[in-house]
């Protein structure tokens, strides 16, 4: 996955509250706009690997997840995860299954990337499997004890919900889970481990302090 062409693309902006800039891109062979949104958060750059590590937790803060299981873990770089992602009724449910990926993404940045495999499991009649989906999010180290973050993502969720409609409520996506991943790092109370495994394949330098 190509993450300069993702972050660079031909972006729009479109609104800013509560500290949380999100944009939209048309995107080629599809009528789904895609969607980034940007934020400097208090938090150190170790933490917040520990954060999108705890997968259990995601329902914490991941806009309309019903549930998240990991169906394969490769090494401690990759994941195989399925979602259970809330609709309004009558829609069916929306059920993603995803590969992710930790890798490098220039500097001391580091790059979450996710893409769609329909195919890992047979379909499920309760649920609509979504078909095409591609992300990542961006952790950039920024002044001491903050990281900026980004989260670009194109999901098309099906041929049962009009384009218009999916492009009218696309802002929602990042904007809650930005809000709901900024409040999930302001309490104190929660303290993921850090997955220390993962310092045999990727050089971090985390020398900020937290000032949550």
């Amino acid at each position: 996955m190509d993450v300069g062409l993702m972050l660079h693309g031909d972006w729009k902006f479109r609104i800013e509250h509560k500290g949380i800039k999100i944009y939209s891109s048309k995107v080629n062979g599809s009528d789904i706009h895609g969607f980034k949104g940007e934020a400097e958060m208090q938090v150190s750059l170790k933490k917040l690997i520990s954060l999108f590590h705890d997968m259990p937790s995601y329902n914490r803060w991941v806009h309309q997840l019903v549930e998240m299981h990991i169906l394969d873990k490769t090494d401690p770089l990759e994941y195989v995860v399925r979602q259970i992602i809330k609709t309004p009724w009558p829609l069916q449910p929306r059920e993603v299954i995803m590969r992710t990926g930790l890798t490098t993404a220039g500097g001391n940045s580091v790059a979450l990337t996710m893409k769609a495999e329909p195919d890992y499991l047979p379909d499920n009649p309760e649920y609509h499997r979504v078909r095409h989906a591609t992300g990542m999010w961006v952790f950039r180290p920024a002044t001491a004890g903050a990281v900026n973050i980004t989260f670009v993502m194109h999901i098309d969720p099906g041929k049962d919900v009009p384009s218009a409609l999916s492009n009218a409520g696309m802002f929602e996506v990042p904007f809650y889970s930005l809000n709901n991943l900024k409040a999930l790092i302001k309490d104190a109370t929660y303290n993921p481990p850090y997955p220390e495994e993962i310092e045999h394949h990727l050089a971090l330098i985390d020398d900020t302090a937290e000032k949550l």
